[in-house]
C-alpha cells in the first residue's frame, strides 16, 4: 500500500482512502475506539470516503496515535506554545515522510539538485524533534550544495551568504519562520533576484500577529520581489501544501483538504465559505490519515484552500470523547 500512496491520482484516490481507513481502523486502537464512539464498529460500515471519521487533531497531544507495533523510528514534537500541551507524531517509516516532502516540493518548485537552501528557523532550531527542521535538512542533503545552512540570529552572516549566492547567480530558497523573516527584512532589506522566500508561519508570541497579506506586503517590499511563498504543514501531518501570494494552497495528489461546519464537523460547507479544515494525508499511513484540524479556512473550486486563523478554545473540542 505504501508504494501506491505517492502514485495516487484522482481516479483512485477515494479507493485508496478506503483501503487506508480499513488498515488504520484495524491497527490504530485509539482511532478504532474513536470510530466506535461514533457508532462505527466494523470496517464494513464505511463504504464511501464521505463516511470516514476524522480524528480531532488534539488527540496527538493526549494519546499515542500509532497504526503499528514495536518501537518507532522517530518522534516529531510540536512547539507546545500557549500552554496547551505538545503534540507527538510517532513515525514508523521515515522514508514515507522523505518521499512525501521531496515529491511535493519538487512538484511545486522543481528539482532541488541545482538549488541552495537557507533555513532561518530559530524557534524550530531551539527545540528537539521538529519535522520542519528534518525536512529542510533533507532538502539540503539532496541538493548537496556547500552553501546550504541554518541560521539562528546571525543576520549579518545570512546577508553575506545571500550576497554570495546573488553574485554567482545560484538559485536558492530561504525557509523562514515569520517573525525571523520580518526581523531580517527590516535589518537587511535587499533585492532578491535568484532567491525565493518560503515563510512557514509562526509569530507565536514573538511579534504582533499580522495577516498573511500584511506579511507578504512587508516581505515583498523589503526584498523587492513580487512573490513570497508559504508552506502549510504541521507536526501531525507528513505532507505539505504550498501557496504563493494569493494565499491559496495547493496540495500534492495524496493530500486533500476540505472545509466543514464548525458546529457540525460531519457537514461540508460550500466553496468560499469559512469553516474548519479537515485533512486527508495518506502519507500518515502509520498514524492517522484523517485529521480534523482546528484551523479555519475556505476551499475554492480548483481544490485549493486558504487558512484564515484558528478556532478559539479548539483544545476543548473532541477531546472529551476519549479519556485515558
Amino acid at each position: 500500500m505504501a508504494e501506491r500512496i505517492f502514485q495516487s491520482k484522482v481516479t483512485n484516490f477515494d479507493e485508496l482512502c478506503l483501503e487506508v481507513f480499513q488498515f488504520q481502523f484495524l491497527h490504530n486502537t485509539v482511532y478504532q475506539t474513536y470510530c466506535g464512539l461514533l457508532g462505527i464498529n466494523a470496517v464494513e460500515q464505511v463504504t464511501s470516503i464521505n463516511q470516514i471519521p476524522f480524528l480531532p487533531i488534539e488527540f496527538f497531544k493526549t494519546h499515542s496515535i500509532k497504526a503499528f507495533v514495536g518501537p518507532e523510528q522517530k518522534i516529531f514534537y510540536s512547539s507546545a506554545t500557549g500552554g496547551n500541551g505538545q503534540s507527538k507524531h510517532y513515525i514508523n517509516n521515515l522514508s514515507l515522510y522523505e518521499q512525501s516532502f521531496l515529491q511535493a516540493f519538487q512538484a511545486y518548485f522543481g528539482s532541488v539538485k541545482d538549488k541552495c537552501f537557507l533555513g532561518l528557523l530559530p524557534s524550530y532550531l531551539e527545540r528537539e524533534g521538529s519535522s520542519l527542521i528534518y525536512m529542510v535538512q533533507h532538502l539540503m542533503q539532496e541538493s548537496g550544495n556547500p552553501l546550504n545552512g541554518f541560521f539562528l540570529y546571525e543576520h549579518q552572516t545570512l546577508y553575506n551568504r545571500i550576497t554570495q549566492l546573488e553574485n554567482i547567480g545560484k538559485p536558492y530558497f530561504i525557509f523562514g519562520v515569520s517573525f525571523a523573516l520580518l526581523d531580517f527584512a527590516q535589518a537587511f532589506p535587499m533585492k532578491l533576484v535568484h532567491g525565493q522566500v518560503i515563510e512557514t508561519g509562526g509569530m507565536k508570541g514573538r511579534k504582533k500577529e499580522i495577516t498573511k497579506l500584511e506579511l507578504y506586503k512587508e516581505l515583498s517590499e523589503a526584498f523587492e520581489t513580487n512573490t513570497i511563498f508559504s508552506e502549510y504543514g504541521m507536526t501531525e501531518l507528513l505532507s505539505q501544501a504550498y501557496a504563493s501570494m494569493d494565499g491559496k494552497y495547493q496540495t500534492p495528489p495524496w493530500m486533500k483538504v476540505e472545509v466543514v461546519d464548525p458546529n457540525d464537523p460531519l457537514s461540508l460547507v460550500q466553496n468560499n465559505k469559512t469553516g474548519l479544515l479537515r485533512i486527508i494525508d495518506l502519507a500518515n499511513l502509520y498514524s492517522c490519515s484523517f485529521i480534523q484540524s482546528s484551523d479555519l479556512g475556505k476551499q475554492h473550486p480548483n481544490n485549493t484552500f486558504e487558512v484564515l486563523g484558528r478556532l478559539d478554545n479548539s483544545d476543548l473540542r473532541g477531546c472529551s470523547l476519549l479519556v485515558n
